[in-house]
């Protein structure tokens, strides 16, 4: 069996052509031994201690050994090991009882491959049956620390990083509960990128985790090489909720521990995929992206108002400029307290198109901003304030409201954690501002319905309404979901 296993690995593996790809061979007792590690996501400390304590192993310790499980047993207890077993030994039993086949060897092989470019060790020892798998793991990557996006005025300053095992370890230590449950999966033919699901056992929906398990398994995927996203476009195709025109997230990010750790305190089931430091969260509806983790960090009334002041920012963005076109094509029906909206001068510029344009500008300042240097992010805000505030204006392209209109929009979606949402919220926007602009007040009652239609048709990962308890009407949970109750 040794001589067999070392002649696939070597044969598979690309010793010898990839630098980071290697094999150590030596002594066990009287057993000759290999392993076989890729630089970079092995410890090397942990690995210098075992090969020294393997070496060390006298000659009559080993005698008696017939399998890999005794070997384990006695001179790997150090480490966490398991043994690698043909996926499918029943069926290669019935074939040839008693007896490996090359198939039952290949098979061990492949999945030990697998694991060693997961920064697991396989172990092959001479007059052993099985290969011996060594976790001596070390991932590169960052430190753990507060999240940019989802900053927090009283909570925990950790946040997820690329590592998922990282990540399981900081949602476990907020819930030291039996019932949390982490299952793993290993998704794409090419990448094998670690995905694992946590839920509470005693809370999840069962009937959604059966199928949410069923379709990580039969996943059809090459590679999750931009992690969680790749996943989830997949995920939604093959449980058919996937749309490219439809904007609204069906999932929740979230790079806090504390907001996951909430959620799957509640029922929910998240996804953390390794190399992402974001978590997905589902099943989520609308009104689950207005809740923020400082709302349960302050006292009740305290909460009650970032929530109030989140759910009027998120009708502010949504409906301000269309209103606001509104209030120019019906001027002769202007409330004077709202007068001071309208402009006294003429626009060279219809306001459709400053409207158009600006959201066009923002979005392209937001994107210069991710590819600015720290030093020149002064300099980028600057040159973005004169030319969309004073110059623009003196130039006549724009209109001192307008652009106002759009500073207060930009600033309230800031409020918004998510990005995805926002996004969704904007796409309505402008099909509002456009109805709103070419046709009116029947323009724009027809782009809010096209957004309400989105939102009502959309269903989550579980198949519920995207507005529920909205629709339908649940005041108990709509209740616990628009204001802050004890956590």
């Amino acid at each position: 069996m040794y001589e067999k296993y070392l002649e696939i690995l070597r044969k598979d593996l690309p010793i010898g052509e990839s630098f980071d790809i290697l094999e150590r061979k030596f002594m066990i007792g009287s057993r000759k031994a290999s392993i076989f590690f890729t630089d970079g996501l092995t410890d090397g400390v942990k690995t210098q201690i075992a090969l020294s304590y393997f070496m060390r192993v006298r000659p009559e310790d080993t005698r008696h050994i017939t399998t890999s499980a005794q070997l384990m047993e006695e001179h790997v207890p150090f480490l966490d090991s398991t043994l690698v077993d043909p996926k499918n030994a029943s069926q290669y039993e019935k074939e040839r009882p008693h007896e490996w086949s090359q198939a039952m060897i290949q098979d061990c092989c492949s999945q030990a491959e697998e694991k060693m470019y997961s920064g697991l060790t396989p172990l092959v020892v001479e007059g052993t049956d099985k290969i011996i798998i060594m976790d001596m793991r070390e991932y590169p990557g960052r430190s753990v620390s507060e999240p940019e996006k989802e900053k927090s005025l009283r909570g925990a300053k950790d946040g997820f990083t690329e590592n998922m095992m990282e990540n399981i370890s900081m949602i476990r230590r907020r819930i030291r509960d039996n019932n949390l449950i982490f299952r793993h999966n290993y998704i794409g033919s090419m990448s094998k990128t670690d995905v694992a699901i946590s839920y509470m056992k005693d809370k999840v929906d069962k009937e959604l985790l059966a199928r949410l398990e069923k379709q990580l398994k039969n996943l059809d995927a090459e590679n999750l090489t931009v992690g969680d996203q790749s996943l989830l476009e997949r995920l939604m195709k093959s449980v058919g909720a996937y749309s490219k025109v439809n904007p609204f997230p069906k999932v929740r990010y979230s790079q806090r521990p504390d907001i996951i750790s909430a959620h799957i305190a509640e029922g929910k089931i998240a996804i953390i995929v390794d190399n992402s430091p974001t978590v997905m969260l589902l099943p989520v509806g609308i009104f689950d992206f207005l809740q923020d983790i400082d709302d349960y960090y302050f006292p009740q009334i305290t909460g009650n108002y970032f929530r109030l002041l989140r759910t009027i920012n998120f009708m502010v963005i949504l409906f301000l400029t269309p209103i606001y076109m509104l209030i120019i094509e019906y001027e002769e029906f202007t409330p004077e307290t709202l007068r001071f909206f309208v402009p006294e001068e003429n626009f060279a510029v219809p306001i459709l198109l400053q409207f158009i344009l600006l959201e066009i500008a923002i979005d392209g300042l937001k994107l210069a901003s991710l590819n600015t240097p720290e030093s020149l992010g002064m300099s980028l805000s600057v040159i973005g304030a004169l030319i969309m505030g004073e110059f623009s204006i003196s130039s006549g392209w724009f209109i001192p409201q307008t652009i106002l209109c759009m500073a207060v929009v930009a600033l309230a979606s800031f409020t918004q954690p998510s990005i995805e949402l926002s996004y969704g919220i904007k796409y309505a926007r402008i099909i509002m501002i456009l109805g709103a602009g070419l046709l009116g007040i029947w323009g724009f009652l027809a782009g809010a319905a096209v957004a309400l239609m989105f939102l009502a048709t959309t269903k989550t990962l579980s198949g519920d309404s995207y507005l529920y308890p909205l629709i339908p009407f649940k005041w108990k949970a709509l209740k616990r979901l628009l204001f802050r109750t004890e956590k």
